[in-house]
């Protein structure tokens, strides 16, 4: 991934978003072309610090037959982005531009056992299920043994051992105060995406955001107090 060094973040914060996030298209080569597939995963730790990412495909995906425990193989892992109009920006000359958060992750991927499997399964749904409480989590337990066999059947498990983490969170991070500040308060007026955008910028740069509120309250009240007096 190309990434300039205003938005590379740190291997931590990638892997952490990556964690975070659980979802992403998982990319091989299969000799002439490339095969990917979209899916859920979720990350554990080998004795040695090694991440890994474990995750399921049907067992007919062509993901199955390329995962030979040591071809490379990269999972794409995309957060928010949004569109940024050169209009918005305060200094002249400008160009449109896209902000996202993006992770890739690279390694081996070897085929689980059954048992490595029955685990998977159970500990990513407990991690998904988690998002929807106090929802009671559904789990395997509820399933009847027979039908869940049949469908652990209809999978195979996957593990990735990740080798190389790389990440771009591009938030105009190389941009003055005052156009930092233009661009997040025009995507905090837009779509779910775009005051996502919004609210990290502010997260990264609060300063900026304290400065403007204590400028826009004292707009307000000197307004305030010229009404009064007129």
């Amino acid at each position: 991934m190309y990434t300039p060094p205003f938005f590379k973040p740190d291997r931590a914060a990638s892997l952490k978003f990556a964690e975070e996030r659980g979802f992403g298209t998982m990319c091989a080569f299969d000799g002439h072309k490339p095969v990917a597939s979209p899916l859920p995963f979720y990350l554990t730790y080998a004795a040695d610090g090694t991440p890994q990412a474990a995750f399921h495909v049907a067992r007919h995906n062509p993901l199955v037959k390329l995962a030979d425990g040591a071809t490379s193989w990269l999972l794409a892992i995309n957060g928010p982005d949004a569109y940024v109009s050169p209009d918005w920006y305060v200094s002249p000359d400008q160009v449109p531009t896209w902000l996202y958060q993006s992770v890739h992750l690279g390694g081996p991927v070897r085929p689980m056992s059954d048992d490595e499997l029955a685990v998977q399964i159970d500990t990513l749904s407990d991690i998904f299920e988690s998002w929807l409480l106090p929802k009671t989590p559904w789990t395997s337990a509820k399933m009847t043994a027979g039908r869940f066999e049949t469908l652990k059947k209809a999978i195979v498990g996957l593990v990735m051992t990740v080798d190389e983490v790389e990440g771009s969170f591009k938030l105009n991070q190389h941009k003055s105060d005052a156009d930092y500040a233009a661009i997040a308060t025009a995507l905090g007026e837009r779509d779910a995406d775009a005051r996502q955008i919004s609210r990290l910028m502010r997260q990264a740069r609060p300063q900026v955001f304290e400065d403007q509120a204590f400028e826009d309250q004292v707009f307000a009240d000197t307004n305030k107090l010229e009404r009064s007096v007129s």
